[in-house]
């Protein structure tokens, strides 16, 4: 070989991987920019979060939510509710020390009024607004260091004394009781049961079914659980109106049924694709092209609160995958134990599934219809005379 055809071998092995480059380049742009700019809105995120927005709410409507102050609070973000825990307790220390040293300028007790040595003060050893806080300080925490204290001298005094403290026990009851509903709440049991990323289309049972595999991360059961979905997609009526977020029940089932589950190891949902079901016209090439969003529910009730709480997740078209299941999961040791390897949790692989439910089902019908005899209308018996023609 001369050194003219390794240089022309040597160009086509460059163009060759300057082509296969670009292809890799052109692939990941169109996956990382433009995918991103064609990404669907979702209602429900994949961790629970409703992405929902209420606008022209009228003022008289956003004064219920102070009417009911409790909830309120409970729903507020952790930095919210810190700053109302510290403005609260900070503001009434400061009114109440704002009162002890009114209580004090009209008694003539501060030192700007020289008072004299035998005269007997409402509150002993207040000289300004700095003592008249502390001491709102003391009196509504129950320090009581015992350098100042109240006299018998004043009922001003004393009915101011009683208000503070019953005012500061309620102040306490609810904040702490905020503080520790708020960690106590449910939903940070939810965080704890966990969905496979994707939802598969494959044959279960001789059946096409729609699958999601769930799993709790606690050993603690979630009792009386309960799982179902809502299929979210924009319909139009026959009268024309039409619905952005019209919603569809769909069924969810384990081979014991949807209620009562005894969710103890990551179990596999399925929803059966029948006539039924709205993915029934739905194919593999097409269903990349609709547009819906699975959100699926699991309710159950915590068994060491008592609490119920509810766990929600999401799917759009790209993340049912078609003609996939999932990689078995749980597993038997030697020494007798149940193993759950949670690396394959959201691994699928891909099997022989048909491109579609109606595919699917009339494929059955025929294979019946083989089985079977059908009478011809058309078929007509004709009776011929049998004449003996043997001659003896």
């Amino acid at each position: 070989m001369d050194a003219s055809d390794r240089r022309c071998m040597c160009r086509v092995l460059i163009r060759a991987l300057t082509e296969r480059m670009f292809k890799h380049l052109r692939r990941w742009f169109v996956t990382h920019i433009f995918g991103r700019s064609r990404q669907r809105a979702r209602l429900v995120s994949k961790d629970g979060r409703c992405n929902i927005e209420f606008g022209n709410v009228d003022a008289q409507s956003r004064f219920i939510f102070f009417v009911d102050i409790w909830t309120t609070v409970l729903d507020l973000k952790w930095r919210y509710k810190m700053t109302v825990f510290i403005t609260a307790f900070l503001g009434s220390w400061f009114l109440f020390g704002l009162l002890w040293y009114v209580v004090a300028y009209v008694h003539k007790d501060l030192p700007e009024f020289y008072p004299p040595d035998n005269r007997t003060p409402c509150v002993e050893n207040i000289n300004g607004m700095t003592s008249a806080f502390l001491f709102s300080l003391e009196t509504q925490v129950t320090i009581g260091y015992g350098f100042r204290f109240v006299t018998e001298q004043c009922a001003t005094a004393i009915f101011l004394l009683i208000f503070q403290s019953i005012l500061g026990v309620i102040i306490n009851s609810f904040m702490c009781g905020a503080i520790l509903a708020k960690i106590s709440r449910p939903k940070k049991r939810a965080k704890t049961i966990t969905f496979s990323k994707n939802a598969v289309i494959s044959k279960r049972g001789g059946k096409l079914c729609l699958l999601i595999r769930v799993a709790n991360l606690r050993k603690s059961l979630l009792i009386g659980s309960h799982i179902y979905g809502k299929l979210l997609k924009t319909t139009i009526t026959p009268e024309g109106e039409t619905i952005i977020l019209d919603q569809t029940n769909i069924n969810f089932v384990v081979d014991a049924g949807n209620e009562n589950l005894f969710f103890i190891s990551p179990l596999t949902i399925y929803h059966i694709i029948d006539h039924n079901s709205p993915f029934f016209h739905m194919a593999a090439e097409t269903l990349s092209q609709q547009d819906f969003e699975l959100v699926v529910f699991l309710d159950g009730t915590v068994e060491s609160t008592s609490a119920t709480c509810q766990v929600r997740t999401s799917y759009i078209p790209e993340e049912v995958l078609w003609g996939y299941r999932f990689v078995p999961i749980v597993s038997k040791t030697k020494e007798g134990k149940y193993r759950v390897d949670f690396h394959n949790f959201g691994k699928t692989v891909e099997v022989e599934t048909p491109h579609c439910a109606m595919c699917l089902y009339n494929e059955k019908d025929a294979r019946a219809r083989m089985k079977r005899g059908y009478d011809n209308p058309n078929f007509v018996l004709s009776e011929v005379d049998e004449t003996d023609d043997t001659q003896m």
